[in-house]
């Protein structure tokens, strides 16, 4: 019989709205909520039929039958939300971006490890099923060698400075917002982590990053191209190219289709698998399965790599947040 494991979610947002739909209507359920506004915390605790409502995240930890805890709040908290819940011996799944910085997240690492704990980024492209079918195809030689990755991301916020997209003290920019999806997607289907990165950006009136060019490229001579926009639209397409072909996926960050075209004839082939509308009941499920199986974490070294990425480009620009 599988384990029922006891959900606690920290943020009352809409990324903690969709996860409590989808813990519901798969059978499970928020066993508790953390929101420093007793409003917000109890109006999310009577949507989802919350059995406990806390409005501090330490008293939250203190309760002993709370098994894992799910980390929605703005990227500046994630650090500190992941520490304390790490010390308190529970599992965590933190959304995107898991840490600022690469040095945050490698402190939760040495914790987690230590204590025997699941650390999971809430990475959607780790865990849909067509990403784990395309790169099974991948190593199978399908495509030939893996040459270059080609990805874009455009996202048109509405122009309000007092956004949080736009926040420089809360690690508002293009970069952590939309960009770790593209540098996620390179790296998912690299050989190794690239080591050689070019870069520049251009900044929003606030100070925070809008758009940026990146290319990187690794000891394999695998090279990455990603274009990152945060007040201009573009599609949110990767393309993986090979020395057979290349597959080309849109809407990346949730896709559930794939498209091969092969170089020797033209020909193309669509993958279809898993449904854009489960993503995060995927990733749900990727966590308690790494729990049961207690199983070396793949999911965690690529967002370390990411991370590590992530933090290489803005120390390039000289970009830091007044936190750090």
């Amino acid at each position: 019989m599988e384990k029922k494991y006891n959900w606690g979610i920290v943020g009352t947002g809409l990324i903690a709205h969709e996860m409590g739909n989808v813990l519901t209507k798969s059978g499970r359920k928020v066993y508790a909520v953390c929101h420093i506004k007793r409003d917000k915390a109890e109006a999310y605790g009577n949507e989802y039929q919350v059995g406990k409502v806390f409005y501090n995240i330490d008293e939250m930890l203190k309760d002993e039958k709370l098994d894992i805890v799910y980390i929605a709040v703005p990227h500046n908290l994630h650090y500190e939300m992941i520490i304390k819940a790490l010390k308190a011996g529970k599992h965590v799944l933190c959304e995107k971006v898991i840490t600022v910085n690469n040095i945050q997240l490698e402190e939760a690492v040495q914790i987690a490890n230590e204590r025997k704990l699941v650390l999971m980024e809430g990475m959607t492209i780790y865990h849909m099923p067509l990403f784990k079918e395309v790169k099974k195809r991948i190593d199978s030689g399908i495509i030939g060698r893996v040459k270059l990755v080609q990805v874009n991301f455009g996202s048109c916020k509405e122009y309000d400075v007092t956004n949080r997209f736009f926040a420089k003290e809360l690690a508002g920019g293009a970069l952590l917002d939309i960009g770790v999806y593209a540098v996620s997607f390179a790296r998912y289907f690299l050989d190794g982590k690239p080591d050689n990165i070019l870069t520049t950006a251009q900044y929003f009136e606030t100070g925070v990053d809008e758009e940026s060019g990146i290319i990187m490229q690794n000891e394999q001579g695998q090279m990455v191209v990603t274009a990152l926009t945060m007040r201009a639209k573009q599609p949110k397409r990767g393309v993986v190219a090979g020395e057979k072909g290349y597959i080309e996926i849109d809407n990346y960050p949730r896709a559930d289709k794939a498209v091969i075209t092969y170089t020797r004839d033209g020909s193309h082939e669509v993958i279809s698998m898993g449904e854009t509308g489960n993503a995060l009941l995927y990733e749900i499920e990727d966590m308690e399965k790494s729990i049961m199986c207690d199983k070396d974490n793949t999911y965690l070294n690529y967002s370390r790599d990411v991370t590590s990425l992530l933090t290489e480009i803005r120390q390039q620009w000289g970009f830091q947040y007044p936190f750090e």
